[in-house]
């Protein structure tokens, strides 16, 4: 039975036996593995290994991110928060009043733009400004502070 020939039996007769005439098979003549990335390496390391070389600062454990974000929401607009059975199902009432968690909804303060209807209402947010909750207040409704 015929079986292709070896490798080796191919490269008979051809000089360099699949090495090539320059380096001539002879063992590492760039350095091993990432040697040289500072010197005859640097184009290879410098093009497509950015920031492998060099020190990189300490990071600041104890960063606080987004101290200022403060979404906000004004008095006028706080009664669209709650839907329309849920609103007519409180008009009625005298003892009970609709929670409205602006926080849940995306806001953290309630600002005292706009006049609310003569009807209690509970607010929770994580702020409030001062004229807002004078206004919550004299319709008889409730400021709570949620952390």
């Amino acid at each position: 039975m015929a079986t292709a020939k070896s490798k080796t039996r191919k490269l008979r007769g051809h000089v360099s036996h699949g090495h090539g005439r320059i380096g001539k098979h002879r063992k590492h003549p760039g350095g091993r593995g990432n040697a040289g990335g500072l010197q005859h390496h640097r184009i290879n390391f410098d093009k497509y290994h950015p920031g492998y070389f060099g020190k990189v600062g300490m990071r600041n454990y104890h960063l606080r991110r987004n101290t200022v974000y403060c979404p906000t929401i004004n008095l006028d607009k706080v009664w669209s928060l709650v839907s329309e059975r849920k609103r007519r199902m409180y008009a009625d009432e005298k003892t009970k009043a609709p929670v409205i968690d602006v926080v849940q909804a995306g806001y953290f303060k309630v600002l005292g733009k706009g006049v609310l209807p003569k009807q209690p209402v509970i607010v929770k947010a994580k702020f409030f400004s001062r004229s807002a909750e004078q206004k919550i207040k004299a319709v008889g409704g409730a400021c709570v502070l949620v952390a």
